[in-house]
C-alpha cells in the first residue's frame, strides 16, 4: 500500500527566493512548467517569499491555485522593508522540500531554467552529487564587474581552495542531503554552497549555463555590497572548516 510520505515524494524539488519580484514570477513559474513538466520522477517549485513589499506573494498564491506542484513559502520575522537573505530563504526551502534532489534558481529570470534537465541527466550520467551552473562563458559584464569576479575567485582559491569557476551562479543540482548539511542559517553563505559541498567530501562539477539580463525588478547585490563582505565570509567558511567534526553515528543496541 502507498504511504503517503510515499505520494508526496518527488524526484527533484526546485527552490527560489523571491523579494519584490512581481514581475518575474509569472513567466518564471510558466518557464519552470515547460522545463520540468515531463521529468522522470515529479517536481515540485517552492518559491520563498522572503519579505515582499509588492505582489510577489499575492500573484504567487494566484498561481498556486491552479498548480498543485507550485509551493508558496514566506519567511517569517523578516526586518522591516528588507528580507532575511538568499541564504536564509534557500534553508527554509530546503526544510520543507520533499524531492531527493535539491535544485536552487534565482527568481529574476536571469537563470534559464530549461538547463535544469540537462544537469539532472548530468548528474545521473556521472554519478555525482552536485552539478553546479557555470555563466562565464555566456555573460557579457562589463569590466569593472569582470575584475571584481576575477578579484573574487582569486581569494576564494588563496583562502579555500575553491577552484568553482562562478560559484555566484545560483543554478544548481544536488542530493538532497547535501543541502540539509549546509550551514545557510548565516547570512551569505549561499556563496560557498560548492566549495561547502566538497568539504564535506562531495562531488562536484560544472556544467555550462545560461545567462539573461534582468529585465524586471531591481538587483538586489552590486559588485561592492558583495566584495568586502565576499572576502570576510572567506575567512569565517575556512575558520569553520577547520572545526567541523563528524556528526555519523550508529546504534550498537540494534544487533542485542
Amino acid at each position: 500500500m502507498e504511504t503517503d510520505s510515499e505520494h508526496d515524494q518527488v524526484r527533484l524539488s526546485l527552490i527560489a527566493p523571491a523579494h519584490d519580484e512581481q514581475d518575474n514570477v509569472r513567466p518564471l513559474v510558466d518557464e519552470v512548467e515547460q522545463a520540468l513538466g515531463s521529468l522522470p520522477g515529479g517536481f515540485e517549485f517552492i518559491v520563498v517569499d522572503d519579505g515582499s513589499r509588492d505582489e510577489t506573494r499575492a500573484r504567487l498564491l494566484e498561481l498556486a491555485s491552479t498548480r498543485p506542484w507550485l509551493r508558496v513559502l514566506a519567511m517569517t520575522q523578516t526586518p522591516p522593508g528588507s528580507g532575511n537573505g538568499q541564504s536564509s530563504a534557500f534553508h527554509a526551502g530546503i526544510r520543507a522540500a520533499r524531492g531527493s534532489l535539491i535544485a536552487l534558481i534565482d527568481a529574476d529570470l536571469q537563470n534559464d531554467p530549461a538547463d535544469l534537465p540537462k544537469m539532472v541527466e548530468l548528474l545521473d550520467d556521472r554519478n555525482v552529487d552536485f552539478v553546479q551552473g557555470d555563466r562565464s562563458a555566456n555573460r557579457r559584464d562589463n569590466i569593472v564587474r569582470r575584475a571584481s569576479s576575477w578579484v573574487g575567485r582569486f581569494f576564494r582559491r588563496l583562502i579555500l581552495g575553491d577552484s568553482i569557476r562562478d560559484t555566484g551562479c545560483s543554478l544548481r543540482v544536488m542530493k538532497t542531503e547535501i543541502a540539509l548539511r549546509l550551514p545557510l542559517e548565516y547570512r551569505g553563505m549561499h556563496r560557498f554552497i560548492p566549495v561547502t559541498a566538497r568539504q564535506l567530501g562531495y562531488e562536484v562539477i560544472e556544467m555550462p549555463a545560461a545567462h539573461r539580463p534582468r529585465t524586471a525588478g531591481v538587483a538586489k547585490y552590486g559588485v561592492w555590497n558583495r566584495a568586502i563582505p565576499g572576502l570576510i565570509d572567506c575567512f569565517a567558511v575556512r575558520w569553520m572548516r577547520g572545526r567541523r567534526r563528524p556528526t555519523l553515528s550508529e546504534d550498537c543496541t540494534s544487533d542485542h
